[in-house]
């Protein structure tokens, strides 16, 4: 059974939260190579709204206090992966062995696979994920990088290549959208694909099981107005912490209404 976050220190009516360790309201940062101080400072400050870091793209080779960083995690009770941009160029050199090496190096728990930009369908994706799963808590991706691509994934094959991806063993689906905002479940203006997300959670695919990617404040609205407070969201800036939390609670403009009917109905 999940643990409900109770609150002390405030007087008003919010809505529930999970505390950590969550399946459901996950917020999921993304590093993509901040320095090491500011890593540590927000880490240390937040710890309990911060679910899992990604090491974005392939930083962790070129990161010089990964080390550190990652230490400051353990301290704080908080998970890691490396980014699937990595597996894709280990796949591409042929060295998955020594990726999983490096996985087995930083003692990891969690890792992603993904086919975002290097041309690997999705049954074969599934393959690597089932191979990983043996070993790890696997995070796959749907979606891909390139806005043309993106574009011509027809919302059926988003069920299908989510449904595979489960299926194969992934703990957590998530859905592209880049740190810009700008591909997958997104269009080039920034817009979010309503209808396909409609259609993905319409399918009946487990909502519990997906993870929205949310780099800014108009996706991480959307997102929460559509799904509430316990919604996973991932691509998160460093700096975006507290706000979020803020847009989950309705404590911030964008929300401040959207709660209101449920909390009075329960108070």
């Amino acid at each position: 059974m999940p643990r409900i976050l109770e609150r002390t220190n405030t007087f008003l009516q919010l809505p529930a939260r999970e505390t950590k360790p969550r399946q459901q309201g996950m917020s999921i940062l993304i590093d993509n190579g901040i320095p090491t101080q500011h890593f540590v400072d927000v880490v240390s400050s937040h710890r309990e709204l911060i679910d899992l870091v990604k090491f974005g793209w392939c930083t962790s080779l070129i990161t010089k206090d990964l080390g550190k960083k990652i230490e400051c995690l353990a301290a704080n009770g908080i998970e890691f992966y490396f980014g699937g941009t990595l597996f894709e160029k280990a796949l591409q050199q042929k060295k998955l062995d020594s990726l999983y090496n490096y996985f087995k190096q930083w003692r990891c728990r969690y890792v992603e696979i993904s086919n975002g930009t290097i041309n690997l369908n999705n049954r074969d994706k599934a393959k690597y994920i089932s191979d990983f799963s043996r070993e790890f808590d696997v995070f796959s991706e749907v979606g891909y990088k390139d806005q043309e691509k993106s574009q011509n994934l027809a919302p059926e094959e988003w069920i299908e290549f989510i449904s595979e991806d489960l299926e194969a063993g992934a703990v957590k689906v998530i859905t592209e959208a880049r740190e810009s905002g700008r591909s997958g479940i997104c269009s080039a203006d920034g817009s979010i694909k309503c209808e396909l997300i409609q259609t993905i959670m319409s399918s009946g695919i487990n909502f519990k099981n997906l993870v929205f990617e949310a780099p800014n404040k108009s996706l991480q609205v959307y997102f929460i107005k559509q799904f509430g407070s316990n919604v996973n969201l991932a691509n998160i800036s460093f700096d975006d912490v507290i706000g979020l939390e803020t847009l989950r609670l309705g404590l911030r403009s964008d929300t401040l209404n959207l709660f209101e009917g449920v909390l009075n109905e329960k108070f």
